[in-house]
């Protein structure tokens, strides 16, 4: 890092591609302190451009949304930026990079400082990187990690699975949709999050799942998986051969051939069902870390990727 000084201001939907293209670069470098020796998409132009296409509206989602949003520069470059959401009485870090060569300078600290809550909120929640410096700065914050968060996928297949739910297509962020929606994040993830669920429903495919009539969980299929929500747990190899099955049909119009799913560990409904069908680990494990307990993610999988739970 130069000698240079540091500028903090905030940040805009036009800072969206430096923002993401120093995620990459942030993620690349600790993928490859914890062991990672493969090609990295980072180096890869073609790949990168990809991924962009493929997240640019997450990015521009998280900036529109954003409780608040900030950059650390240094000569005209993004040398960090932190960005946080608050819905329904919960903070939420969506994300906290900083540029490899200007970790462990105090930036992170900074950044972090922020976007902390200003005033009270009812809960906390980060889903943090395996970085245990990371960690350690989000347990200052009264933060702390309550369970891994894995990433799960194979190659699809159609799956086959007796039930008696119905998988109602949602186009829309209709009035009533979005109050079915909020019935189910109140009990499963402890708060409601309208402006998360209007942008899903223009990025992936929304099911609500009804039971005799009644809505008993939602989800969302399409290139990025989830989130999906259940009241019940038994309802988790319908909707998982549902959502697999449907990526298998796509994979032939596609050329996707990959089906993955962020999955909280103490989700046992569902490692049970992603061990029987012979789903991969990634080696990229995050932590789900919060400051209370709240929700029941037992009976929850995670927005992909999971800038948000």
């Amino acid at each position: 890092m130069n000698d240079s000084e540091v500028t903090f201001r905030r940040g805009t939907i036009d800072d969206s591609y430096a923002v993401f293209y120093l995620f990459e670069e942030s993620v690349t470098d600790l993928v490859r302190r914890l062991g990672e020796t493969g090609p990295m998409r980072f180096d890869d132009p073609d790949a990168l451009a990809a991924v962009w296409s493929r997240h640019c509206s997450l990015y521009q989602h998280l900036a529109q949304t954003a409780d608040q949003f900030w950059l650390a520069e240094q000569a005209g470059e993004v040398v960090g930026f932190s960005r946080s959401i608050v819905h329904d009485g919960c903070w939420e870090l969506t994300e906290l990079f900083v540029k490899p060569d200007a970790q462990s300078s105090g930036l992170g600290s900074e950044l972090l400082r922020r976007v902390a809550p200003s005033g009270p909120v009812e809960s906390k929640l980060i889903i943090a990187s395996p970085d245990p410096r990371a960690q350690a700065l989000y347990m200052k914050l009264g933060t702390y990690p309550r369970f891994p968060l894995y990433y799960w996928s194979r190659e699809p297949e159609d799956v086959a699975v007796d039930t008696d739910l119905v998988f109602e297509p949602v186009t829309a962020s209709a009035d009533e949709v979005l109050a079915a929606l909020a019935i189910i994040d109140r009990e499963v993830v402890g708060f409601r999050r309208d402006a998360d669920h209007r942008w899903l429903l223009s990025d992936r495919q929304g099911y609500l799942y009804r039971r005799a009539g009644r809505v008993v969980g939602y989800g969302y299929e399409g290139r990025n998986n989830g989130p999906f929500a259940l009241l019940e747990p038994a309802y988790w190899p319908a909707v998982l051969a549902h959502a697999e099955s449907t990526a298998a049909r796509a994979e032939s119009e596609s050329g996707r051939g990959h089906f993955g799913i962020e999955v909280p560990m103490i989700n046992t409904a569902v490692v049970d069902y992603v061990l029987g069908r012979g789903f991969h680990i990634d080696s990229f494990v995050a932590q789900v870390m919060f400051d209370r307990p709240f929700g029941h993610f037992n009976n929850y999988i995670a927005t992909s990727p999971p800038f948000f739970v």
